[in-house]
């Protein structure tokens, strides 16, 4: 995962001069990008702290479990933001961490009778073969909590140093009430953290917001030994660390979805300003809004909790991609199954145009780069993608090209049109064929009664046959 340069960049000379850019080999000369704030609570250019090197961090996952597609909403809002800006910018580094130690991880590995170096390492190994069925491109660095400690417990003391952090029955606790813009990025007041948001609501406490730096660890529990005691570090403390080791003390980009802004993104934010006052820490916060499914909250309990494993096992990978694409980041998304089967048949569309005929290499469409430096607005982007499928299917080849370009910005329409058709190699695909070899036997032996019998078997499973000199093809309906 780590050093990965963007292999699929999409390099475009005359489209960057076109937007009022240069290429790669000179630097943007003004902002052509615009991104939504949730800080100033708007949607404002974006301008690079240093247009030379572009600089993003985004919030990953705490490894305990499956990730489910809420969780990929999130990853995908990066990988299309990422995509974009390595477009325009001469490099971009891509920072994406993986939270290894909390008490989750904790109570699950206990829960299985698992060690939890085994548990966390086998999750984070699932979480990268989902994110690659996805298509989502690795960051470049991705580091993990406990390879972060020592930075960790630097930032503490520096915190305890300059007195806006203190130490309270072996916790070392950040005081809120030391740092007077706390709540800017939320819009939230300190009295609104609410107990069980990965907070210790507990009396040795100065104030009920003050958040938990460093917290003691019993003999059951993973633990680190330092100035404060042997201990683990709390969650917010984790990604300051991390993002000023690979990233410094400000850069351009924090991610994440809506339901990190408050407290963690806040507790971040606060703590990494107050540790490194002459920094900006983040200078844009995007955040992508939750999901639904069938018009519910996603829940267990409800019975309508979907990992991206459980989706995959209904459809292919780019199906769902196209269906969480398909709304704006910043709107709340309806999962449902007749969405994901839509989603398919715009694919089988865009696929039948790319098999139309040959397909030039082209430029990203101007149209679908005008809407993603548009706050990401992969929904007019698609609007375009459809436009250009018709003028394929037309007999349009440059169309065909453009289209092909810009579905790459979206990391759609990587496949091979003739096997999007025929599905994954699977047991399934085995019987179809051996009864297509079934029906070629019966028409040799002149037995047409079977072989249309078979044809229509054939049929009722959305198969379609397409008999040639050569033989016979197949694909899905």
């Amino acid at each position: 995962m780590k050093g990965f340069l963007g292999s699929q960049d999409i390099a475009s000379k005359p489209l960057l001069a076109h937007l009022g850019c240069m290429p790669h080999s000179h630097l943007p000369p003004h902002p052509i990008l615009s991104l939504h704030d949730s800080q100033s609570r708007a949607t404002v250019p974006f301008t690079p702290i240093d247009p030379a090197h572009v600089k993003v961090y985004y919030c990953g996952p705490t490894v305990y479990d499956l990730a489910h597609i809420g969780n990929l909403r999130a990853m995908l809002t990066a990988d299309v933001l990422v995509r974009l800006l390595r477009h325009v910018y001469p490099r971009v580094t891509f920072v994406r961490n993986i939270t290894d130690v909390d008490d989750k991880i904790t109570a699950r590995a206990r829960a299985n009778g698992e060690d939890i170096g085994s548990l966390t390492q086998r999750t984070t190994e699932e979480f990268h073969q989902d994110l690659a069925s996805m298509n989502v491109l690795p960051p470049d660095i991705e580091p993990r909590a406990t390879h972060n400690i020592g930075e960790m417990q630097a930032m503490i003391a520096r915190l305890i140093e300059n007195g806006h952090a203190y130490e309270a029955e072996g916790h070392v606790l950040f005081s809120v009430g030391s740092f007077p813009s706390y709540g800017a990025l939320s819009g939230r007041n300190p009295e609104e953290l609410e107990a069980g948001a990965r907070v210790e609501v507990a009396p040795y406490k100065k104030a009920p917001g003050d958040f938990v730096l460093w917290k003691p660890s019993d003999a059951d529990q993973p633990g680190w030994d330092s100035p404060w005691g042997r201990g683990r570090p709390g969650w917010h403390i984790e990604c300051s660390a991390m993002s000023h080791r690979y990233l410094g003390d400000s850069f351009d980009i924090h991610g994440g979805g809506s339901d990190l802004l408050f407290p963690h993104h806040e507790n971040e934010r606060a703590q990494s300003l107050c540790c490194f006052p002459h920094g900006k820490f983040a200078n844009y916060w995007v955040h992508n809004a939750m999901l639904l499914v069938e018009g519910e909250k996603m829940s267990k309990s409800l019975g309508n909790f979907l990992t991206i494993r459980d989706v995959l096992a209904q459809a292919p990978a780019e199906a769902l991609r196209l269906l969480l694409l398909g709304a704006h980041y910043r709107s709340t998304l309806n999962y449902t199954q007749a969405g994901l089967q839509e989603a398919r048949k715009t694919l089988d569309r865009f696929y039948r145009a790319l098999a139309a005929g040959p397909v030039p290499e082209t430029d990203v469409p101007e149209g679908v780069m005008q809407a993603l430096a548009d706050d990401l607005n992969t929904p007019k982007a698609i609007a375009e993608l459809h436009a250009l499928a018709a003028q394929a299917l037309a007999g349009d080849r440059q169309a065909a090209g453009a289209l092909k370009a810009g579905a790459g910005m979206l990391g759609l329409l990587q496949g091979d049109p003739e096997q999007w058709f025929k599905g994954d190699a699977s047991d399934e695909d085995a019987a179809i064929e051996a009864l297509i070899n079934e029906r070629l036997a019966a028409r040799k032996a002149r037995d047409f009664a079977k072989a249309d019998a078979l044809r229509d078997q054939l049929q009722a499973q959305g198969i379609v046959l397409e008999d040639t000199k050569d033989g016979t093809s197949w694909r899905r309906a």
